[in-house]
């Protein structure tokens, strides 16, 4: 609840409890509450200044009250150590992801305490939000000194332990900066040329170096600019050495942790710098105060976990979505040959899931549980798509998620009109190539669907489907129901497997599989050398497509059961099954389906379950790959500015090839 006029303590309140000898949780508290004054409502940062300002002249008019905030400040530096809040305030204890989520999660659910002697838990509770920032960079110079003369009593001394508060800072950030550096998972990534430099083993004699110049009374300018220049030129070597590992990972593959450190490392290498101008600024009051104000947002970004799990997987996003556009790129279809083709594939697709939907009957007729039916079901899935990815066929709806990264890569060079008209082309492509899969896909399923019911009557006498059952698939599938909602749902879960797709093939890269199935002593004497080559070569090809159809048959067949026990009933609605259901309950009951309203209205679903399947899973994989890839707003806008304009001038591209 924001503070009012009423809810503030009174400032005369407040230096009346000033009190040096007080406890160390008083004197914290006492801070607290002075600082929460100073903000009043967070609404005016230059009114936060305005009763700063009101402080500063009310304590000048008490010289009893300035000598207790001269003692008060004495006893906080004394008791309070600075360095951990100036070296390593903002990053996590531990460099893993894992920690620090967890961390953060602790710091929401669990109050801190005013009672301690660490800088930076004392400095979480001072600056609660991004207003402290605010009205601290508002605060000029003048104010800033006079502030000053009211704390220090000795200015020389004060300033003279800052200065060693600062270079222990310096000195710790760079012994952190040494052993990420050293960390086996960033030194073999690192190029050759750089580990060959040897850039991190002289950072902590460059630092001492920096330390014994500057406390000399005996040094000059010129060898305290040159011990300076030393290390900023050590710190800029080993910069330069991490930025190499980016080079690598596309090789060596990238995980959460990775990107965790690196980030760390990067936020160390500006607190370095952050801390190094501080130290050498010729107003030390004025820098101390920016390097405060800068902290104070490092609080407030520390306690967002979204924050957190947004900053360390866009790396990660947009490896996945390169290795995803590589395999996307197959399923874009550009001439009269690849869209032959891909109908082809798409027919060929079709007949395989005709055979998946009248297994799905089978199993439901078993009348095993729910939990069993699902395990069952999902096993079905996940062989019927990965028998669909070895014959090399094509289901519609895994296209979009893999698509959109590829055409997300082309964003980068959106920089003139001619390849605005050439990305717009690859959309026509790509939508045309998705409308033949689809196109394919059910007009295989529904004939190969009828014949297989007719064998069955032939051999049982009896159809797939008996009536109820057919009128309970009628009822499902109607157009009136929560049909497109969970077909628009199962478009998310398709994205979702593209995402499971790319995440494995990165684990199989970033643990080195292919190399260890060739490799491996106890691999190749299993299988012999040859044979074992051959599947590394298999598995290294095929990974992306089978984590994605296994994840994929497994959400199908398990989600409802799972949604249902929990009370949540959501199904799935996959439009090429949805349409070989269809036809099943229509075979099973008869011509006189024809003349039923429910089953035109199932007939007029199909389409729109196949517009949501398709759009939802490359609209989120597109966003994904955008953000990856950095596509500004703007950008975005003029993309669809263009793609109106081509679907108004020529919308026969959009569905058949020129």
């Amino acid at each position: 609840m924001p503070l009012t006029a009423n809810t503030l303590p009174a400032l005369a309140t407040l230096l009346a409890r000033l009190d040096p000898n007080a406890s160390l949780v008083d004197r914290h508290v006492w801070l607290i509450d002075l600082l929460q004054w100073v903000r009043g409502d967070s609404r005016s940062a230059a009114a936060a200044v305005a009763r700063l300002q009101q402080f500063m002249v009310a304590v000048e008019a008490q010289p009893e009250v300035h000598s207790r905030l001269q003692a008060w400040w004495r006893t906080l530096l004394q008791t309070v150590d600075v360095t951990p809040l100036l070296a390593d305030f903002g990053f996590a204890p531990r460099t893993a992801f894992i920690s620090e989520l967890t961390e953060r999660i602790r710091g929401k659910l669990l109050p801190g305490t005013p009672e301690t002697v660490d800088a930076s838990e004392l400095f979480s509770l001072l600056t609660p939000s991004r207003f402290d920032a605010q009205w601290l960079t508002l605060l000029d110079e003048t104010q800033v000194g006079r502030l000053t003369e009211l704390l220090t009593e000795h200015a020389d001394a004060d300033e003279w332990g800052w200065q060693h508060n600062l270079l222990d800072a310096l000195t710790y950030c760079t012994a952190q900066i040494r052993a990420t550096g050293f960390a086996p998972e960033l030194r073999l990534r690192m190029s050759d040329e750089e580990k060959k430099a040897r850039p991190f083993h002289a950072l902590p004699a460059d630092v001492e170096d920096l330390r014994r110049i500057f406390f000399d009374p005996q040094c000059n300018a010129d060898e305290l600019q040159a011990a300076v220049a030393r290390y900023r030129e050590r710190m800029e070597a080993c910069r330069r050495a991490i930025n190499s590992i980016y080079a690598h990972l596309d090789q060596h593959g990238i995980s959460m942790g990775m990107v965790f450190r690196l980030r760390q490392l990067r936020a160390r290498f500006l607190r370095v710098r952050e801390l190094l101008d501080c130290l050498l600024s010729p107003k030390p009051a004025a820098a101390t105060v920016k390097l405060l104000a800068r902290l104070a947002l490092v609080a407030e970004d520390r306690k967002s976990i979204r924050a957190l799990i947004a900053a360390n997987s866009t790396l990660l996003a947009a490896k996945m979505a390169e290795r995803s556009a590589e395999t996307g790129e197959h399923y874009i279809t550009r001439n009269r040959a690849d869209y032959r083709d891909m109908l082809g594939k798409a027919l060929g697709g079709g007949a395989i899931t005709a055979v998946t939907t009248a297994l799905k009957f089978a199993i439901i007729a078993l009348g095993l549980s729910a939990f069993w039916t699902g395990v069952s079901a999902s096993l079905m899935y996940a062989a019927s798509f990965v028998v669909i990815q070895l014959l090399h066929f094509t289901l519609a709806t895994k296209q979009p998620a893999m698509t959109a990264p590829a055409m997300a890569a082309k964003l980068k060079e959106l920089d003139s009109s001619a390849a605005m008209d050439e990305f717009v082309d690859e959309v026509t492509h790509l939508v045309r190539s998705q409308s033949a899969s689809v196109l394919g896909n059910v007009l295989m399923v529904v004939p190969v669907v009828v014949l297989i019911n007719w064998l069955i009557v032939l051999v049982s006498g009896h159809p797939m489907l008996s009536h109820a059952e057919a009128q309970h698939v009628l009822h499902n599938l109607s157009l009136f129901g929560p049909t497109l909602l969970w077909a628009a749902f199962t478009g998310g879960l398709l994205f979702v497997a593209s995402l499971l797709a790319g995440w494995a093939e990165n684990w199989f890269v970033l643990h080195r599989l292919e190399s260890a199935m060739r490799h491996n002593p106890r691999i190749t004497a299993a299988l012999g050398t040859a044979r074992a080559g051959r599947w590394a070569s298999f598995i290294r090809d095929n990974i992306s497509g089978l984590a994605s159809n296994i994840a994929l048959g497994f959400m199908l067949g398990m989600i409802p059961p799972i949604t249902d026990f929990l009370g949540l009933q959501l199904d799935v609605r996959h439009v090429t099954l949805s349409a070989g259901q269809l036809a099943a309950a229509a075979a099973a009951l008869g011509v006189d389906v024809w003349r039923s309203p429910a089953f035109w209205w199932c007939v007029a679903a199909i389409p729109l379950i196949g517009l949501l399947n398709l759009g939802i899973s490359f609209y989120c994989a597109f966003r994904l790959a955008a953000q990856a890839h950095n596509v500004s707003r703007a950008d975005r806008g003029r993309i669809r500015a263009a793609i109106w304009l081509r679907l108004c001038q020529r919308p026969g591209s959009f569905f058949t090839p020129g």
